[in-house]
């Protein structure tokens, strides 16, 4: 017989331990349970073991509101963030919720009963869990956790040297003294070369056109200052509407001035460099800031490894691999012995779970968001998924508020299925992520749409979104309930 539970929350990252703290906050009589894939809690920092792996974004806004990040580092090392995850886990009780090596596969909604079916299996056994719940709640993040993109390169399998997708980095890898070509120049790319550099003979970085990266500080001295000052709750507060203020700022004048924010990047990549790199040629991309995420690196890691020589990035397109190494357009090769693919994510939605309503097969790709939170035509289905210019956290925590509200007013209501509805004359073909990165493009077929105007438009605006997700009422013409 299937395991009953009011919400069952599917993913044990940062998301899932957000939605399940403010659901048993919020709505304490709510019986629920955290469904985990792999065989640990954390999702990301549980599953990425790459050299250096750190956060893309400051802590003191990727970290819980409810349990601000406990350390003086800005940008974080991945383990420890998967020890804030565990800590917060067990200091919560959440623990005791979190069921993991529970792979959801399918799950099907009946609107006779109100309720969903759900399929998990176990990654190793095989055995198939069953479950109904009320509510589903989709924690997954956006990207495939089996593997990740590696472009078919030619002449590949002529190589005789190691290669590897950072998303399966194992700790037997050993590059100590050998010539890396890490492919790439996104987040990955940027964190594995001043790290790798410590230890390889040399780091290359071979991309095919250049990114934005700028420099923030390891730690936060003020923030620092402001927790000595006044203590750690009001001191973390601070710090965390700073840091959102800040990059909100910076990405509206990304915005509105794109070439003035390309100066203003471009100058301060100068000054960490120095004449060593030619700044215009790889790291000067073609496109506006934020048309793609910018790339952080904490106290210009990377502009260090490139001005002392253990690093160097090149900009090309690989012609083909050779039995040593990399052969270029430009008739250059480069010579390696161990080439690292840093080149990108697999996208999907729902952590890849097949998704029926009522006997009919649900497309994520044809349907629309409704506040970034749901999906149109599903009903008593919620995704948290976080913000693509700011901390993916600042999101999540608004949309588990939210839905404690939804759930609350269902209950005062009497309603058991609450389901958003497109209205026929309403546009709905925008993109749901307004990015020109690879991984995004890719992937176009596969995620839902938005639409013009709230509430089926994303803003990315964290202090609009929090006054729509925590004072606008919840009923309102897009949602159905029954």
């Amino acid at each position: 017989m299937p395991t009953h539970l009011d919400v069952l929350i599917i993913g044990a990252g940062l998301s899932g331990i957000c939605a399940g703290y403010y659901l048993q906050q919020k709505c304490p009589r709510k019986s629920f349970a955290i469904l985990e894939g792999r065989d640990s809690l954390g999702g990301t920092w549980d599953l990425f073991n790459y050299p250096g792996i750190r956060s893309d974004s400051d802590m003191h806004t990727l970290g819980f509101s409810f349990r601000p990040w406990p350390n003086p580092q800005a940008i974080a090392d991945g383990p420890s963030i998967l020890r804030y995850l565990h800590d917060t886990a067990r200091e919560t009780g959440l623990d005791h919720n979190i069921r993991t090596n529970h792979h959801v596969e399918h799950a099907s909604w009946s609107s006779e009963d109100a309720f969903w079916t759900v399929t998990s299996r176990h990654p190793i056994s095989g055995e198939a869990q069953l479950y109904t719940c009320n509510v589903l709640w989709f924690c997954t993040g956006y990207y495939c956790y089996d593997h990740g993109y590696t472009p078919d390169f030619p002449g590949i399998e002529r190589f005789r040297g190691e290669r590897v997708h950072p998303q399966l980095w194992t700790d037997d890898i050993d590059y100590k003294g050998k010539r890396v070509v890490v492919i790439g120049s996104g987040a990955t790319a940027v964190t594995l070369v001043p790290s790798m550099a410590k230890l390889a003979a040399h780091v290359t970085m071979l991309q095919r056109s250049p990114s934005y990266v700028l420099s923030l500080p390891a730690e936060d001295r003020l923030s620092q200052w402001m927790t000595r000052r006044l203590g750690d709750t009001l001191g973390a507060e601070l710090t965390r509407w700073k840091n959102v203020l800040r990059l909100m700022l910076f990405y509206q004048f990304s915005r509105r001035m794109p070439a003035a924010a390309r100066r203003y990047i471009t100058r301060q990549v100068r000054a960490a460099i120095g004449d060593i790199v030619d700044v215009d040629a790889h790291f000067n991309p073609t496109y506006a800031p934020w048309d793609q995420r910018i790339c952080f690196v904490p106290d210009n890691d990377l502009f260090d490894a490139l001005r002392h020589g253990n690093a160097s990035v090149v900009t090309d397109h690989i012609d083909t691999f050779t039995e040593t190494g990399i052969a270029l357009r430009s008739g250059k090769h480069l010579d390696a012995d161990l080439v690292v693919t840093a080149t990108g994510l697999e996208v999907v939605v729902a952590g890849g779970t097949t998704l029926e309503v009522n006997g009919t097969t649900i497309k994520p790709g044809q349907e629309t968001m409704y506040k970034g939170a749901m999906l149109s035509n599903v009903p008593n289905a919620v995704m948290s998924v976080g913000y693509t210019n700011a901390s993916w956290t600042l999101k999540c925590e608004l949309i588990s508020q939210w839905t404690c509200r939804l759930l609350h007013h269902m209950d005062q209501h009497h309603h058991r299925i609450v389901t958003p509805r497109l209205p026929e004359d309403t546009t709905a073909d925008r993109p749901l992520i307004d990015f020109n990165s690879g991984y995004i493009q890719r992937a176009l077929d596969e995620l839902p749409n938005q639409g013009e105007h709230r509430p089926w438009r994303l803003y990315q605006n964290y202090i609009l979104d929090s006054i729509l997700f925590r004072l606008a009422p919840i009923a309102d013409d897009a949602l159905n309930f029954e």
